[in-house]
């Protein structure tokens, strides 16, 4: 049985403090109709169904859009025993889930669990049927349901709530989306009620909008439902390049040559092993060369990609290699902390091509080629990818590198200084630090990047963040 709302019992005790003990010194308050939020309203709908729980974030455990299990849970997947406590917890299990592809995944949920529903009504489940029953009522998989992912609130958002009389009897802090959803739910209850402005709301794409006015809520929400894919289907590893580019994955594989075949499955049938010593190496000309036979025997083919997010397609033509050509889908782009490199591409769901390199992303580049390069001339920032592409925010900077280690960032708003150096060891990478201090956007570029390719005209860079397992990309080039 849902037990909420303890905040509102509290305002109408208030509230008929209020209405019976007023005096001639108690202000009466209009409320601004652009700040008014009225009950049963169109954005009222609206902003109930942005806070409404997500059903679909915990899919990877259990098909069912309309709840989610509440954490912690345990359950056991292919006789591991894992303890989901947070929903970061949810990528150790899709590690164990592809481990392995051609074996059947069977996850085993350790009941009693709670589900807590669209509204945060929460339910004590103690059996695989019962959980099924609950299910059974839930939409299917990418059907409409209320909910919209899309678009987020930023917390703490503050109400003002007034009586019959137009007096404010209490500002309430709403913290989260449950909160939200329960405000929203008690409208009725009072006389007028606003919010106070401006408030955040961030989108899918991590961007954010400063909102001023119920209006400009209104057309906020209706233009960020179904802009983006709100993961309702039961396919847990379709979303793991939302970040990915055309760019990164360029980057990705021109770092480094000599790439490897580590899994290729067509129609059913596992193909790697007749590519052992096989070599593809990835130009930024877009061609591909392949090495076999200890570097006897050679082929020149080519490779384009297209498209962004989890939409990349990549086209691989190369003479006799009729197993790899096609136009594949990238799947996911990987690095682990041994820097070993993964490009998964996929057709359907059955098909699989996966690239892997251990390179240690430094080439042949030595300390001083960087040097000179660096040290000569005007830079400019042509890529940078921190969870998502940001290149534009150093659209007007012009960068000069001084031989004495210390640099300077040019725009219309005056210049920053810098310092830069070099440094790499006998297991590590040569990498460029770089320090313009806490100025936006150049705060950013404070890494130790290890250093992928140098040459007259460019400089590409890449930094590997052990603690979510990321990268970013920098690249300076030429005017």
């Amino acid at each position: 049985m849902k037990t909420l709302k303890p905040i509102f019992v509290v305002i109408l005790g208030i509230f008929l403090s209020v209405t019976s003990c007023r005096t001639e010194e108690d202000v009466s308050i209009d409320p601004p109709a652009q700040q008014a939020i009225e009950a049963n309203s169109a954005v009222a709908s609206l902003m109930s169904s942005v806070a409404a729980n997500d059903g679909s974030v915990d899919n990877i455990v259990y098909n069912a859009n309309c709840f989610t299990i509440q954490l912690p849970i345990t359950v056991t997947v292919n006789s591991i025993v894992i303890t989901i406590t947070e929903i970061g917890d949810y990528d150790d299990l899709e590690e164990i889930l592809d481990a392995f592809d051609d074996d059947d995944d069977n996850i085993e949920i350790d009941f009693p669990v709670t589900i807590v529903l669209a509204d945060y009504t929460e339910i004590v489940i103690n059996s695989l049927d019962e959980l099924e029953d609950y299910a059974d009522d839930c939409a299917g998989e990418n059907e409409d349901d209320d909910d919209i992912e899309c678009i987020d609130f930023e917390y703490p958002i503050t109400a003002s709530v007034f009586n019959a009389n137009n007096d404010l009897i209490e500002s309430i802090v709403i913290n989260n989306d449950n909160e939200m959803y329960d405000f929203i739910d008690d409208l009725d209850e009072f006389a007028a009620v606003t919010i106070d402005f401006p408030i955040t709301v961030v989108f899918a794409d991590g961007t954010t909008q400063t909102i001023n006015t119920i209006q400009e809520l209104e057309v906020a929400i209706e233009i960020a439902d179904d802009s983006c894919d709100e993961d309702d289907d039961y396919d847990y590893n379709d979303d793991d390049c939302d970040n990915c580019t055309t760019d990164l994955l360029s980057d990705v594989l021109t770092q480094c040559t000599d790439w490897y075949i580590d899994e290729l499955e067509r129609n059913d049938n596992d193909l790697e092993d007749n590519y052992d010593g096989y070599f593809f190496t990835f130009n930024s000309d877009n061609t591909i060369s392949v090495a076999w036979d200890n570097g006897s025997q050679t082929e020149t083919g080519t490779w384009n990609a297209s498209g962004s997010g989890n939409n990349i397609t990549v086209e691989i033509s190369i003479p006799g290699f009729t197993d790899v050509n096609d136009t594949w889908v990238l799947h996911e782009i990987e690095n682990d902390d041994n820097d070993e490199l993964e490009v998964s591409l996929r057709i359907g769901d059955d098909d699989e091509l996966e690239f892997k390199n251990n390179c240690s992303g430094n080439g042949n580049v030595d300390d001083s080629a960087l040097v000179n390069a660096l040290t000569n001339g005007d830079w400019y920032v042509t890529y940078f990818f921190d969870d998502s592409d940001e290149t534009a925010d150093f659209a007007d900077y012009v960068f000069n590198f001084a031989s004495d280690n210390t640099a300077t960032a040019t725009d219309s708003n005056g210049t920053v200084n810098g310092i830069w150096s070099t440094s790499s060891g006998d297991t590590t990478p040569l990498a460029l630090n770089l320090n313009f201090g806490s100025t936006f956007p150049l705060e950013e570029l404070q890494e130790d990047w290890d250093v992928i390719e140098v040459t007259d005209d460019i400089i590409r860079l890449r930094d590997f963040d052990d603690d979510d397992d990321s990268e970013d990309f920098l690249t300076f080039e030429r005017n």
